[in-house]
């Protein structure tokens, strides 16, 4: 049978229809069979595990994992050698869940003991960690279980393949993870630091894999707190050798690999950004990404050929990420990026590419361009980004609509040529369909869109968010459980409020409800910043020709206006100071009777003393309110 299905995936789908596992499972797991037949019997099922996924399928419903596991308590290393290689080959395929190596708890210490048996239990064990560990629920029980400690000392061993796969495993374990990152920097091997061996593993003489991995460990250490930014293993050595990886010599997955990773490096970080992007042209070496494969001729290796053409999705959206990362802060790189041949065109091209993560890297690229005011009003422009945009978000996956409409409120800025078209294309409806998203992100997205297209807008434009959003909907976000919602609702109630007759012609149609929600919110559980924006919006209405009534009228108003400007919070006694000046303000019709009115509740007194505050600008306005008096 073994050798029969060797290399013969035919054979082996004939032997799994025919019922031969359970039978081989059955003679694996018999008392009375030898251990030769036991371990024939490994061999063959983990040959039959090298098929096609739907090999896998079948040995997994047949509960192979359990027998395998079972396996590994049998004191003959050849047979639990044998177990292990067929649990690799399971468990680094994609259809078996990882948990079903966490499902029995006394399996990790027990796969750590065998660690020391040989260099193929090294291997395989080393192998089924790295491809098991998802997410930090299965760091913490391989880190609790001894994993650094167990794996560190193999980074040493004769064999490559076993330097290998621990590399991979650290990598794993390090990724996001400050507690095993910090653990990683102070382990000793043979005398010498964990971050030392990962430097002289990515020197050039190394084979790629295994830079690229040690790369990798030194990137997600740096990125979980544990190595500086700054410390000469990230920029001498780990930096330039992922841009290494990023020439046209590497193959496509070492590109992909090799840029994804340098994008998540210098993510968060401007010094970074500013050495990657004047290290061996980066940027320039990123456009070839998009001319993938250049030369047919160049390939002599059909086989190849034909899975780079069906990967080569890949490296456009890698060259995005990368791209992104690139131009998240600094001006001058986002400049050079635009001015790289066709970029733009190649951005607009890859909002409506099939593969979602292309559409997701080139929307993520675009915001991170559309932070620059100069390229809103040059590159953005001239390419009419805001077509395939508003496209992109019709029916996009949330990820995609989350910094989609992020780069909308961008497009949206009062210094943006493009707020026109987009607001005539139907912007209004569809910010406010986002605003009653399930989503969060997209709630802020939305309202913050709503807020920049308010700002200095005409009534027109003003009543149509009004009219779309709905009063009912307005306020409903306005008790929003997400502070950055309610914050930008706030900056879009104080941003339609601008301009005397826009207020007074607002105020007269939603006048009550607008003055109910004011007086909930300053009576609420609210931060400072929340009041300070309520405030700022009463001092808004208090400014209108009409709308002024609305608040001298309103005595518990008042008295919350009162209450404001002696408080301990400076910020919030300066806004409730605006609406003060704004109602007496000495020009105005009817100053004398607000004045006289907001002099019987003691303004003038409060303000006598806010004269004296030892708060430059609190005692300016003070002052500049009680001549109005005077007058």
């Amino acid at each position: 049978m073994k050798n029969a299905v060797i290399g013969n995936n035919k054979q082996k789908a004939n032997l799994i229809v025919l019922g031969a596992v359970p039978r081989l499972l059955y003679l694996l797991q018999q008392e009375t069979s030898s251990t030769e037949l036991k371990t024939e019997c490994a061999v063959v099922l983990g040959s039959l595990a090298m098929g096609t996924e739907n090999n896998v399928k079948s040995l997994l419903d047949c509960h192979i994992i359990p027998a395998l596991l079972q396996g590994l308590l049998s004191p003959d290393l050849k047979f639990i050698e044998a177990c292990l290689r067929c649990l690799r080959t399971i468990f680094t395929s994609p259809v078996t869940p990882e948990e079903l190596l966490y499902t029995d708890a006394t399996v990790i210490p027990h796969l750590m003991a065998l660690l020391s048996r040989s260099r193929y239990t090294q291997e395989y064990i080393c192998q089924i960690f790295s491809h098991c560990c998802k997410g930090p629920d299965h760091q913490t029980i391989l880190f609790n279980h001894g994993a650094v400690q167990n794996i560190a000392h193999l980074l040493t061993s004769p064999s490559y393949k076993v330097r290998m796969q621990a590399l991979k495993c650290f990598s794993v374990l390090a990724f996001e993870n400050p507690q095993v990152s910090m653990t990683l920097v102070n382990v000793l091997v043979d005398g010498e630091l964990l971050p030392q061996i990962f430097v002289k593993m990515l020197q050039r003489d190394k084979p790629i894999e295994m830079q690229l991995t040690s790369a990798k460990c030194l990137t997600y250490m740096c990125r979980a707190g544990a190595i500086r930014t700054d410390d000469s293993c990230i920029v001498l050595k780990t930096l330039p050798c992922l841009v290494r990886m990023c020439s046209k010599e590497r193959l496509l997955e070492e590109r992909v690999e090799g840029a994804e990773t340098l994008a998540y490096l210098i993510e968060p970080d401007v010094e970074l950004q500013r050495i990657a992007s004047i290290t061996d042209h980066l940027i320039a070496m990123l456009a070839d990404y998009f001319k993938y494969p250049s030369s047919v001729s160049a390939i002599t290796d059909i086989k190849r050929l034909d899975h780079d053409l069906k990967h080569a999705h890949e490296l456009r959206q890698a060259a995005f990420k990368l791209y992104a990362s690139l131009g998240a802060n600094d001006e001058d790189i986002r400049k050079k990026i635009i001015e790289t041949e066709n970029m733009m065109d190649r951005i607009v091209t890859g909002l409506s590419e099939s593969s979602v993560k292309v559409r997701l890297a080139a929307v993520r690229c675009l915001h991170s361009l559309s932070r620059s005011v100069q390229q809103l009003r040059t590159s953005f422009q001239d390419h009419a980004v805001w077509k395939p945009l508003m496209k992109v978000l019709q029916n996009a996956p949330d990820e995609i609509l989350v910094v989609a409409s992020s780069m909308l409120c961008n497009l949206l800025l009062e210094f943006s040529p493009s707020k026109e078209p987009i607001l005539e294309s139907g912007a209004v409806e569809l910010l406010c369909g986002l605003t009653q998203s399930e989503n969060p992100a997209l709630r802020v997205n939305g309202i913050w869109a709503l807020m920049n297209m308010a700002f200095q807008a005409e009534q027109k434009i003003k009543a149509d968010i009004l009219r779309s959003l709905s009063t009912e909907q307005l306020f409903r976000l306005l008790s929003d459980s997400d502070l950055n919602v309610l914050m930008k609702t706030l900056g879009l109630l104080r941003n339609l409020l601008s301009t005397r007759p826009h207020i007074d012609k607002i105020m007269s149609t939603h006048g009550k409800q607008i003055m109910q929600a004011v007086t909930l919110i300053l009576e609420g559980e609210h931060s400072i910043e929340v009041k300070e924006q309520t405030l700022c919006i009463l001092a808004n209405i208090a400014d209108g020709t009409t709308a002024k009534e609305l608040i001298m009228t309103n005595d518990d108003i008042l008295q919350k206006i009162k209450y404001y400007m002696g408080h301990s919070h400076v910020k919030l006694q300066l806004a409730a100071m605006f609406c003060i000046s704004n109602l007496i303000w000495n020009e105005e019709e009817g100053s004398q009777e607000r004045q006289d009115k907001l002099r019987d509740m003691g303004i003038v007194d409060i303000l006598h003393k806010l004269s004296q505050s030892p708060d430059s600008n609190l005692c300016d306005k003070a002052k500049t309110a009680l001549q109005q008096y005077l007058a």
